[in-house]
């Protein structure tokens, strides 16, 4: 008997509607009466047209009273209740009653839960949506086919009944053979006594089997034993070339060392060699740029040059004189002189560039370049007077003025004559 169980039992008598006030202390010692009287009550609840016998003031009236009650539980509710315990009348007779009550209560509570469903569908039935049945509709179209193929399988299984009958029939009529079941009673003890034995070796195997590995396990301990004895000792022991091993090992780490720092040191230069070039292709550049655009002024210059001295040359040319002879046409007529490295040829007259001063020049070889360049253009034009400066009857070579300087503007020479004053 336990506290849970008289509280469970109470309050499952009060929700089925017993008319009377149980207390969990009426059966802290035995009260037949109550319990008699409740029992009456489940019997009537559970079968209102039950026939049980009231009487239970004898000794043997109690009795037939319980085994009546007994009776009907089991073979109506399929209910088996301990009538010892019942006829005590205490706490053990509760846990009895309780197995009736359980099956009424929960009855009870499946009829309200299907009156609350069949309440929801009431409730529910004008709010049905078709689209939220086509699963249903579908399960029930599936139970109909199954329903009408069980139904023709159990037709035809009826109609085997009335054979069926006479062999059921006659094989319960006919009488049992002692010889057969003492045969087969036989020859199951043997198979029982086969398993068994079997067993029994299974068993005798194991306790082998056990004793094998606990030797092996055994000799396993041994070794392992044995190699963490030797593992101590190799650790305590000083390999004898050790000390030699950690010298080179230090002069490793120094000569490391001083790689890594010329490593570093050849980097460091070589990343200046590699500035130093840079800069200087850079002013080499520059000085190419500079050397390039001094030229191209020069040649500016010189053309400026030539175009003035072609200006005066026609002018001085345009002069009329009514008086004079021949010979003074031909002593105005300016020479022509031979062509020089520094002077310029153009038609019948020519200009020179330069002074008579002597002295150090400045130009540098590119601007003789220049010039060398400007006198090879002209030797076309030098070839075909060459001939008529053979005939001419000139005095006085032409000297050579020295080379411009970069400083001053080479005036035009002009070739003195009585004839220009």
């Amino acid at each position: 008997m336990s506290f849970r169980d008289l509280r469970n039992f109470t309050e499952m008598m009060r929700a089925l509607g017993y008319p009377r006030l149980i207390s969990m202390e009426n059966f802290r010692t035995p009260n037949f009466s109550l319990v008699a009287e409740i029992l009456k009550w489940l019997v009537k609840r559970y079968e209102p047209q039950s026939d049980v016998p009231t009487d239970v003031d004898t000794e043997a009236d109690r009795i037939f009273f319980i085994k009546a009650v007994a009776q009907f539980m089991a073979t109506k509710a399929h209910i088996k209740l301990n009538t010892k315990r019942l006829y005590q009348a205490d706490g053990y007779a509760v846990k009895e009653m309780l197995k009736i009550t359980s099956v009424l209560y929960s009855a009870m509570k499946t009829k309200q839960m299907a009156l609350g469903d069949k309440v929801e569908q009431d409730n529910s039935k004008f709010k049905f949506d078709l689209g939220s049945r086509i699963s249903d509709l579908k399960a029930a179209r599936q139970l109909a086919s199954e329903v009408t193929s069980k139904g023709a399988s159990l037709y035809d299984l009826l109609g085997k009944e009335v054979d069926l009958r006479e062999m059921r029939s006659a094989a319960i009529a006919r009488p049992l053979e002692i010889n057969e079941t003492e045969k087969a009673l036989r020859a199951a003890i043997k198979e029982v006594l086969k398993s068994v034995d079997k067993t029994k070796d299974m068993l005798d195997n194991v306790v082998s089997d056990e004793a094998t590995l606990d030797g092996k396990i055994e000799k396993k301990k041994q070794e392992l034993e044995r190699n963490r004895k030797r593992l101590q000792t190799l650790q305590s022991v000083r390999p004898a070339f050790m000390d030699e091993y950690e010298k080179i090992e230090e002069d490793l780490q120094k000569h490391y060392e001083t790689y890594v720092e010329k490593f570093r040191n050849l980097s460091f230069l070589e990343s200046q060699l590699n500035e130093y070039h840079r800069l200087e292709q850079e002013r080499f550049e520059e000085a190419e740029n500079t050397l390039r655009l001094m030229q191209n002024k020069l040649r500016e210059e010189e053309r400026e040059l030539m175009k003035s001295s072609l200006k005066d040359e026609d002018s001085d040319i345009d002069v009329p004189e009514d008086e004079g002879s021949d010979s003074d046409m031909e002593e105005l007529r300016p020479a022509k002189p031979h062509l020089t490295r520094n002077g310029l040829m153009t038609g019948r007259g020519a200009r020179f560039i330069g002074n008579m001063q002597g002295g150090d020049s400045d130009e540098t070889e590119d601007s003789e370049i220049d010039v060398d360049e400007d006198d090879e253009e002209d030797d076309e034009g030098e070839e075909e007077e060459s001939k008529d400066l053979e005939d001419d009857s000139l005095e006085g070579p032409i000297s050579r003025g020295p080379r411009p300087s970069r400083g001053g503007m080479r005036p035009p020479l002009l070739e003195e004559s009585d004839n220009d004053f």
